[in-house]
């Protein structure tokens, strides 16, 4: 009669010992595998701080300080860059400052966001805060190393430790901080932690080489397109007679005629070597597809979109499962383009490990025979065109760019020498990204071979595969 039930018992005692006095089944019937040959210790036992992020409003226009939110963590390192900030006073900035190599957790969200654990690395001399939904893990090194926290919270078992202790409702769903205090965690040698400290780091060299590529990519763009010695009006009044405004354009709103659009579009329109509608250039791939419902497909959104237009993270799962906007495939050299308004910037090219997935309608699908895929990216993240774009989104609840206004945007005919020097660079700096985002996924997997076959071989594991890759 139980059969296919996953039933286990507990006494009373355990859940009121428990800090959230935990009754609910999940709790308890998914315990993760704990191997008897290793000591643990609770996470909480091995770290100095443990702090939320700042509740605070946020704006786009660059003002005040740079605040992480959860969607800019990807394969275990915050990124580089984000989109959102927040005017704070100095004694908020000193509290809630991040620190290199700060470990970044998101409490809140929903259930496959949740646990997204990454390392803040600190680049410059600028500073930047963290959002209230992520919470912020400072451990002792003594004990703990903040990438084998990363790497263990990241992997199969730290996942699924992470998410029996979820609370899930309706459109959230939350772990409490001390929870993830309670989670145990191998307490393995700092000669292996080292490892992964190595690890990390090495990856992160490789990433952060592929990021100054693709900015030197960006960067010709920009000089071709003579953007550089262009100044952008900040100007907030611009009067316009009706037969230049509404009778043309149908728009009403004040924010359509800023004069910095027409500063842009001047650029284009501008160009050496002409322009053309987006419509002349480009193929749109629009037509809806259904998946099979027992067929496993990767699936890409909004959040799987980083900050240089590569793709992490991506969602694997069966026809069935996914979600009613998984409706546009996908093939390798596709340019994929966000149509909402507030996050325009998620723009990424499908490789090949991506051909055939599916995306979400949230995005255009694009490719040209005129304009290599790599240029097609680097124009649409750049300043000119996100603004041309954002100039052209409009709605109430959803702010969003509209399919004939998209077609219709003015897209420069980028000189073919230019386009060649820009894929080669991003072809580079893609490879780059991958190389060091396998190592990450390397750590993750010592992880999982500590916990299920012991430190020893765990241990000689890693030293095989880090001297194959010629790392050691």
């Amino acid at each position: 009669m139980l059969k296919g039930l996953e039933v286990k018992e507990k006494l009373f005692s355990e859940s009121t010992n428990n800090k959230d006095f935990r009754i609910d089944s999940q709790f308890y019937t998914q315990e993760p595998f704990k191997n008897p040959t290793l000591d643990y210790i609770k996470i909480g036992e091995a770290i100095k701080k443990a702090q939320y992020g700042i509740s605070i409003s946020m704006n786009e226009e660059g003002e005040g300080i740079p605040i992480y939110r959860m969607n800019e963590i990807h394969n275990m390192l915050c990124d580089s860059e984000v989109s959102k900030f927040a005017e704070i006073t100095d004694k908020e900035l000193s509290t809630f400052v991040l620190n290199d190599k700060d470990v970044v957790f998101n409490r809140t969200n929903s259930y496959e966001w949740v646990g997204r654990t990454g390392i803040y690395r600190k680049k410059d001399d600028r500073d930047f805060v963290f959002a209230s939904y992520l919470v912020r893990f400072v451990p002792d090194k003594s004990l703990l190393y903040p990438e084998y926290l990363a790497a263990f919270l990241s992997s199969n078992y730290g996942i699924k430790d992470i998410k029996r202790r979820a609370r899930q409702s309706i459109n959230q769903t939350n772990v409490n901080p001390e929870e993830v205090k309670e989670i145990e965690i191998p307490l393995i040698p700092i000669a292996l932690q080292k490892k992964f400290e190595y690890l990390f780091e090495t990856a992160y060299q490789k990433l952060s080489a592929a990021e100054r590529i693709n900015q030197k990519a960006s960067l010709l763009l920009e000089k071709n397109l003579n953007t550089l010695s262009k100044e952008i009006s900040t100007d907030n009044i611009n009067i316009k007679s009706y037969t230049e405004s509404f009778s043309i354009s149908g728009r009403f709103d004040a924010e359509y005629y800023q004069p910095k659009y027409d500063d842009y579009l001047e650029i284009v329109h501008n160009y050496s070597n002409g322009w053309k509608p987006l419509y002349e250039l480009v193929n749109l791939k629009d037509k809806s597809f259904n998946p099979k419902k027992k067929e496993v497909y990767n699936y890409i959104e909004l959040s799987n979109i980083g900050v240089d237009g590569t793709i992490e993270d991506v969602t694997v799962t069966s026809g069935q499962e996914l979600p009613s906007r998984a409706r546009r495939i996908v093939k390798k050299d596709d340019v994929i383009i966000s149509s909402i308004e507030g996050s325009l910037q998620s723009c990424a090219l499908i490789t090949s490990k991506y051909h055939n997935s599916l995306c979400s309608t949230g995005f255009y699908v694009i490719n040209s025979s005129l304009i290599n895929s790599e240029t097609l990216l680097i124009l649409f993240k750049s300043e000119v065109i996100q603004n041309i774009l954002k100039q052209n989104c409009s709605g109430t609840i959803l702010t969003a760019i509209n399919k004939p206004e998209f077609l219709n945007i003015p897209i420069p005919l980028i000189d073919p020498e230019i386009q060649s020097e820009i894929s080669s660079s991003l072809k580079e700096s893609f490879e780059l990204k991958e190389k060091g985002e396998e190592l990450l996924v390397f750590a993750r997997q010592i992880v999982d071979r500590i916990i299920e076959r012991g430190v020893n071989d765990a241990m000689d594991y890693a030293s095989v595969k880090m001297l194959e890759r010629d790392l050691i």
